[in-house]
């Protein structure tokens, strides 16, 4: 998404972070007034990283409640089926949670040779069926994962099958750079399609035209909302801040990021490639190894910027993403949860939100076929 700077000698409003740990039998309040069981406890403590919490009975501003007559036709409808992977199954519980329903009962196992094996352990005969599968590392096992798993419904009948994709893995290989390469991006689309999927949910792809390699529909969401959200509780004053563009290209989307935020200015960091994952300075939307964010929040810096808040939706992390992100440049590194992170890899800096209620906001809308008033 880009990152923002705070550059003003005005006193700065204390940033507040609050750890809190959510024990195994604690109850969620779910958005259709449904409540549920967390299967896993959350073990975030001081120090690692902190999903902000809502007040109680206050949704998020892009979010609206359902009316009573919604509530119970959804509590009652048997028709909608949500199953999980196993690339990010807290990612998939707090769906579930959001929407009241219960995650569809499947059997996933390895065998010694690496072969997937899927058995769903419920019917779907005549079901709008929901498959949550980020292809998060490792890439080609999940991507695996998923297409035996759009198999498996497909052979038991399922009405609709649609592939919730958090984090699509193969986005980036959206064209040819050189010659003699692969656009592994159509590639995959091909794959995901023929495997039977009716429809693809995905969130913040790598660009716009990936949708395109689809011959199915495509609901593209973004994680915008959420993390603006999450900035505006952080009550820090418009004149302080400054939204500054990855690249070029990033500009549209760092400049719509830039008038939700009290139409903030505006910066451009200049990007010269030289290689894969190689670059001059930048700051850029999904964290792959931070070599480009940190010399770009280096140059920030330099040039007066008090703090710097990394904003992204997919945190990668691939190594030495850590070590640069906690080396003391940024203020605040915030990401959201469509890929899991790894206990290694927390450091104080880290804020993961959730898009767990927009994505299963989105899948209502989906089911019930209706879209967000313009």
């Amino acid at each position: 998404m880009g990152s923002l700077v705070q550059t003003s000698n005005s006193p700065l409003i204390p940033r507040v972070r609050t750890s809190h740990r959510i024990l195994d039998e604690a109850r969620v309040q779910c958005r259709s007034g449904v409540r549920c069981r967390l299967v896993e406890p959350l073990k975030f403590e001081n120090g690692k990283p902190s999903t902000p919490a809502l007040p109680a009975g206050k949704d998020p501003s892009f979010l609206a409640r359902p009316q009573l007559g919604n509530i119970v036709s959804r509590k009652n409808d048997t028709r909608l089926r949500i199953f999980s992977g196993t690339a990010n199954p807290s990612l998939s519980q707090e769906i579930a949670c959001y929407m009241g329903l219960e995650l569809g009962k499947i059997n996933i196992k390895r065998f010694a040779d690496g072969e997937i094996y899927v058995q769903l352990q419920e019917s779907v005969r005549g079901c709008d069926v929901y498959l949550v599968q980020p292809t998060c590392p490792p890439a080609n096992e999940n991507l695996m994962e998923l297409l035996i798993m759009i198999d498996a419904c497909r052979r038991a009948s399922a009405k609709n099958i649609t592939a919730v994709i958090p984090y699509f893995g193969y986005a980036r290989a959206d064209r040819k750079t050189q010659g003699r390469e692969s656009i592994a991006a159509k590639l995959v689309a091909n794959l995901i399609t023929e495997a039977g999927a009716n429809r693809v949910l995905a969130c913040d792809l790598h660009s716009g035209q990936s949708m395109g390699y689809f011959d199915i529909p495509v609901d593209h969401v973004y994680g915008q909302p959420v993390v603006l959200d999450y900035l505006a509780s952080k009550r820090v004053c418009s004149d302080d801040l400054v939204v500054v563009s990855p690249d070029v290209g990033g500009v549209a989307r760092a400049r719509a990021f830039a008038k939700k935020l009290s139409d903030a200015p505006l910066a451009i960091v200049d990007k010269r490639r030289h290689g894969h994952n190689v670059a001059e300075v930048s700051l850029q939307r999904m964290l792959l190894i931070a070599g480009t964010i940190s010399k770009g929040a280096a140059l920030l810096h330099q040039e007066g910027a008090r703090e710097v808040y990394a904003c992204t939706t997919h945190a990668v992390f691939s190594p030495p993403a850590i070590e640069r992100l906690s080396s003391g440049l940024f203020q605040e590194v915030i990401i959201t949860n469509t890929i899991p992170v790894l206990e290694k890899n927390y450091f104080p800096q880290l804020t993961v939100l959730s898009v767990a209620n927009l994505l299963g906001e989105t899948i209502w809308r989906v089911h019930d076929d209706c879209s967000q008033k313009e």
